[in-house]
């Protein structure tokens, strides 16, 4: 089975053809100068179109089209709800009719974090188990369930997705969904600049002198010795492995999966919030397992077949 498959960041798009568990061919779009979605769909149709040729496929060939989109969605009637700042015309477009006019195939969308799911499901790390939680750590936070071999969904379309929205400090920071203290809005790269100069000693730091601080600069000068840097890793690391044991007292899985841009420095992520995770989570029946991701950014490109197919 071969699908076309879409990965729809905030600037940037993966477009793909891919089967079960391979990616055939891929290309990667900015969508910076795209004015709303409407303004990235020409786009994204003709990144398809040559990503099909260089697979050696017609597009016809294909069973559909999944879309993995950075917000919202209604699965059932192929619709996006609700966009969180990004895409703000989406909820108006008739994605299904665009799909058909445009390659004259079936078209899904799902979440993005859910789709990545099914890709490490299919192909990655959680293949062979029924019971998984991911969770996402990057620009936002992502927290998605699978329970008995199926996303959770819920009957607005918010249950199980809404994993980096879970609070980890009360009386925390403002975050985008409009709580405070949300995972994401204590330990994201979006908030990681508020929360390294919440630190003492920030201006004396290595940290107060680059450019763009995000994590890689965090976890590389903490390790020449970097006390402020060190201190904000260290946090972090405590948010997401609170943010873990949440999600997994909600969810009830057996396999935890990590994945994100983060996870480059999973050496020192993974065995955190394992460690975490298997001290303090209630599981009476055993120890949840806990997996970085395989797939990396192709994880939501290869969950387009089990999206197609059903899931």
């Amino acid at each position: 089975m071969k699908a076309l498959a879409v990965d729809l960041g905030g600037s940037h798009a993966a477009c793909a053809v891919v089967d079960e568990e391979r990616v055939l061919a891929r290309e990667t779009v900015s969508l910076e100068a795209a004015r709303g979605l409407a303004g990235a769909l020409p786009i994204l149709a003709a990144a398809l179109g040559r990503a099909a040729l260089a697979a050696g496929v017609r597009t016809s060939d294909c069973e559909g089209l999944a879309l993995g989109f950075c917000g919202l969605v209604d699965p059932s009637a192929g619709r996006v709800l609700s966009t969180n700042m990004k895409y703000d015309d989406a909820p108006a477009i008739d994605l299904g009719r665009w799909c058909h006019a445009a390659f004259g195939l079936p078209f899904r969308i799902e979440n993005d974090a859910r789709l990545a799911l099914l890709g490490e499901r299919a192909a990655g790390a959680a293949r062979g188990f029924d019971d998984v939680v991911m969770m996402t750590l990057g620009t936002g936070v992502g927290g998605v369930a699978m329970i008995e071999g199926r996303l959770l969904r819920g009957k607005h379309f918010q249950a199980g997705v809404l994993g980096g929205h879970l609070v980890a400090a009360f009386d925390g920071r403002p975050c985008t969904c409009g709580g405070l203290g949300c995972v994401e809005a204590e330990a994201s790269t979006w908030s990681l600049p508020a929360v390294a100069r919440a630190m003492p000693g920030f201006d004396g730091s290595a940290l107060a002198r680059v450019a763009r601080l995000d994590f890689e600069t965090v976890f590389a000068a903490a390790a020449r010795g970097d006390a402020v840097a060190a201190a904000t890793r260290d946090r972090c690391l405590r948010v997401w492995a609170a943010g873990a044991v949440s999600m997994v007292h909600a969810w009830d899985p057996e396999l935890l999966v990590v994945g994100g841009g983060v996870m480059r420095r999973a050496a020192e992520v993974l065995p955190a919030i394992e460690a975490h995770v298997h001290a303090h989570a209630w599981t009476p029946w055993g120890k949840v397992g806990v997996r970085a991701a395989a797939l990396g950014g192709e994880a939501a490109l290869l969950g387009a077949t089990a999206l197609l197919r059903g899931a």
